[in-house]
C-alpha cells in the first residue's frame, strides 16, 4: 500500500501583532485540512516579526515558555482541532537570560512531542541573532508522529550539512526548514542548499521562508518556499517571492526507501573516517 502523507506549509507576511499573526495561521492551518493536510509547518518565529534585524532589548517581549506558553498550548488546540501534525517556530524563554530559537512539535491528538532548539546563531547584519538566541543544547530529536518521523532544522542551520546528516540518522523522513532570509544576502543558495540536503541524506524537506518587508529592518523576505523530495526534485510549484502562500502537496514516503536502495548513501558511510570533522 502506498504511503503517501499530505503536507502542508506556510509562507506568511507579518501582520503587524501577534493575535492576528495567530488567527492567520489558525485559519491557513484550517484551510490546509479541509484540504486533507495531515502535518504542516510554520515560518521561523511566526507569531513575531523577524526582530534581528536590530539589536534591541525591547524585543525580548516577544518570548514565551515552550511547550508551557500561550502560542504552544493554543496550537495545541488547533492540533486536536484539525488533527493535524503541527511543528510551530517561536522565540522560547526557558528562565531569566536563557533564550532559545525553538521549534515544538505537536502530534495530532495535540501532544507536544517535544521541541528543536537552533544549533548555530548568525551575527551579521540583519541577522543579530546571538544578541537574542543561545545555541541550541537539545540535539538533533526526530519526533514519532502520526504521519510518520518528522525533524526540525531551523534557518541558518542549512548552510551545515552535520545536522541534516544526524537527522537522518536518527530516522528522519520529513523535515521542516523553518526560515527567514532576504534578497541578495544568500538567495542563490536558497533553491541549492535543501535539495542537496534532501538527496545526500534522502528523505523530504519543507523548506519555509517569510515573504514581504517587515518595519524592524530592510530585509525583503523573498518566499518561494518549497517541498523536496529525496531525488532533490521540487514537489509541484514552488511559492511566490512577493505574496502569502499556503502550499498543499502530497508527499510519497515510499520514494524515501526506494531512493535509500538505490543510491546507498546510508550503507557507504565512512563514520570510522570522519573524525577530524568534530575537531576544533
Amino acid at each position: 500500500m502506498t504511503h503517501v502523507v499530505r503536507a502542508a506549509l506556510v509562507q506568511a507576511t507579518w501582520t503587524g501583532d501577534t493575535e492576528s499573526m495567530l488567527a492567520k495561521h489558525e485559519e491557513h492551518a484550517r484551510e490546509a485540512a479541509r484540504r486533507g493536510a495531515k502535518v504542516i509547518g510554520f515560518q521561523e518565529v511566526f507569531n513575531s516579526p523577524y526582530f534581528c534585524q536590530v539589536q534591541d532589548p525591547a524585543h525580548y517581549r516577544w518570548a514565551e515558555p515552550v511547550p508551557d506558553g500561550p502560542t504552544v498550548r493554543r496550537m495545541q488546540d488547533l492540533a486536536r482541532e484539525t488533527g493535524m501534525v503541527i511543528v510551530v517556530p517561536v522565540f522560547e524563554i526557558e528562565q531569566s537570560g536563557y533564550y532559545y530559537n525553538t521549534a515544538a512539535v505537536i502530534d495530532a491528538d495535540g501532544t507536544v512531542l517535544g521541541k528543536y532548539r537552533k544549533h548555530h546563531i548568525p551575527q551579521v547584519k540583519g541577522f543579530w541573532e546571538k544578541f537574542y538566541f543561545r545555541p541550541g543544547n537539545l540535539g538533533w530529536p526526530v519526533f514519532d508522529t502520526a504521519v510518520g518521523k518528522v525533524g526540525v532544522y531551523i534557518c541558518y542551520d542549512r548552510h551545515f550539512p552535520e545536522g541534516w546528516r544526524q537527522l537522518g540518522i536518527n530516522g528522519a523522513q520529513l523535515v521542516y526548514n523553518p526560515s527567514a532570509t532576504h534578497r541578495g544576502l544568500s538567495s542563490h543558495l536558497w533553491r541549492l542548499e535543501q535539495p542537496a540536503a534532501a538527496v545526500a541524506n534522502e528523505y523530504f524537506v519543507a523548506a519555509i521562508n517569510r515573504v514581504g518587508v517587515e518595519e524592524y529592518g530592510d530585509n525583503d523576505f523573498y518566499g518561494t518556499s518549497y517541498f523536496v523530495d529525496p531525488r532533490g526534485q521540487f514537489v509541484g510549484d514552488v511559492a511566490s517571492d512577493s505574496k502569502e502562500e499556503l502550499l498543499v502537496r502530497d508527499l510519497d514516503f515510499d520514494l524515501i526507501e526506494e531512493v535509500r536502495q538505490t543510491w546507498a548513501f546510508y550503507r557507504d558511510r565512512r563514520p570510522d573516517a570522519y573524525e577530524g570533522l568534530v575537531q576544533p
